[in-house]
């Protein structure tokens, strides 16, 4: 379903052929808010990290939002230990989007994508679109399928 945002993301769903919406939403400051703005639950956003293993070598990791990235878990899970957030300006040059833009459709470079298995507790979930403040929505089980996923429990609920 073509959508009137047009970034490489929303072009690489259309391309795929997947059912899909997007929203808009003014600028926010934390997860909660973007989940409120897009009229869902916290757990529906997928939040989009890009995770380094070397030079040439990342992963998209998709995790809820009311969840992180449970790191002895990921490691585990890719086989290896040692694994870190890259700067922001290396997750651009590896991606082509920017930090809270970044998403594993239309991206420049074609990572892995490792999904958190809570992410499918959602029929529909929200991630980003490659562009501020608008959001694609599909189903969970077409995201996984169209980013050819691994799906493995690798977050936890944040303390506090």
């Amino acid at each position: 379903m073509a959508s009137d945002v047009h970034t490489p993301a929303t072009a690489a769903v259309d391309a795929l052929g997947i059912e899909y919406h997007t929203v808009t939403i003014g600028h926010v400051a934390s997860a909660e808010e973007a989940a409120e703005a897009r009229g869902i639950e916290l757990s529906q956003l997928v939040k989009t990290l890009v995770v380094r293993e070397s030079d040439d070598q990342y992963y998209f990791v998709l995790v809820p939002g009311n969840r992180a990235i449970d790191w002895p878990k990921l490691r585990a899970h890719v086989g290896v230990s040692r694994l870190s957030m890259p700067p922001a300006d290396e997750a651009f040059s590896v991606t082509g989007y920017k930090r809270g833009t970044i998403t594993p459709f239309g991206a420049s470079m074609a990572w892995p994508v490792i999904m958190d298995n809570e992410v499918l507790a959602n029929k529909e979930i929200s991630i980003g679109s490659g562009s501020y403040g608008t959001a694609i929505h599909l189903s969970a089980s077409e995201c996984k399928a169209a980013l050819s996923a691994t799906v493995a429990d690798i977050s936890n609920r944040p303390r506090g």
